[in-house]
């Protein structure tokens, strides 16, 4: 059962505690709510201001599982705080130790903080959690991608358009690597893990996953240096570092250039190209 002045008052503490800056938004001089305003928190959910207003006050239907899980991605929450928030609106939280979406507090602030950086958070299944600006403008919006195609190793073999961001001498590679990976996640998570529904998936419908699978090839690795194809600014050279939260199973990966290169300049451009297409 849902406890609604329960929910409502750990909403507003939560909201009150965090700050802008805390959340990759800028302050702004003549700002006097203390901590953030429900229409900031309402956009870091996805949903409307008066949806969450009313949540706030109350009011409103009882919320759904994904738009708890929504609310305590937005709010930053840690995942003891993810479970109490569930437990109050009337939900059993999400089982611990099996991956999930739910992204770290720390991981959230290192990439909000990172605005003029191509940089995502993914899963261990190459899906796409969360992209910073930069990041948006070097791959497209990944996180748009919906049921099997938001893992980008399904998507290498069952999307031709997944592989026009890379340089073709680089395809052969990233096939194996992608096979490899989810091999070795199949064999860790198991029968009936999501890993092996898509192994499933890509073995009933690419020839060419079949092919790299039967080879049954284990420890390949990515490259620290990518190679990217982009349609605006050609070719990239970014190195790749990651930082992995091994607690939810996601990295963070962040792409830069080594400065006085092409690829360096070509970063700058799409910084420029990418600030255009928001405004």
């Amino acid at each position: 059962m849902i406890d609604r002045t329960g929910l409502a008052e750990f909403l507003r503490n939560r909201r009150q505690a965090l700050q802008p800056e805390d959340v990759g938004l800028p302050r702004g001089q003549r700002r006097r709510t203390n901590g953030l305003r429900r229409e900031e928190v309402a956009s870091l959910c996805h949903m409307s201001v008066d949806y969450y207003s009313r949540l706030e006050r109350e009011r409103g239907p009882q919320p759904s599982r994904s738009m708890i899980a929504s609310i305590a991605q937005g709010l930053h929450l840690s995942v003891d705080e993810r479970d109490h928030l569930f437990r109050l609106a009337g939900h059993t939280p999400p089982p611990r130790g099996t991956p999930t979406d739910h992204i770290s507090p720390g991981l959230l602030r290192v990439l909000d903080r990172l605005a003029d950086t191509p940089a995502e958070i993914v899963t261990e299944l190459g899906e796409t959690l969360r992209q910073s600006p930069l990041g948006v403008a070097l791959t497209g919006d990944t996180t748009r991608y919906v049921g099997p195609a938001r893992s980008a190793g399904y998507r290498w073999f069952t999307d031709p358009a997944a592989r026009r961001l890379y340089a073709p001498e680089q395809h052969p590679f990233l096939t194996r690597m992608w096979a490899s990976g989810l091999r070795e996640l199949v064999t860790l998570r198991g029968p009936g893990s999501r890993a092996a529904r898509l192994a499933e998936l890509l073995l009933a419908g690419s020839e060419e996953f079949r092919r790299v699978w039967d080879d049954h090839e284990i420890g390949v690795r990515p490259h620290q240096v990518k190679h990217f194809v982009h349609p605006e600014v050609g070719a990239l050279e970014l190195n790749c570092q990651q930082l992995v939260d091994p607690g939810q199973a996601h990295a963070l990966l962040v792409y830069t250039a080594v400065p006085g290169t092409e690829s360096h300049e070509k970063l700058r451009m799409l910084s420029v190209i990418g600030a255009q297409s928001l405004s």
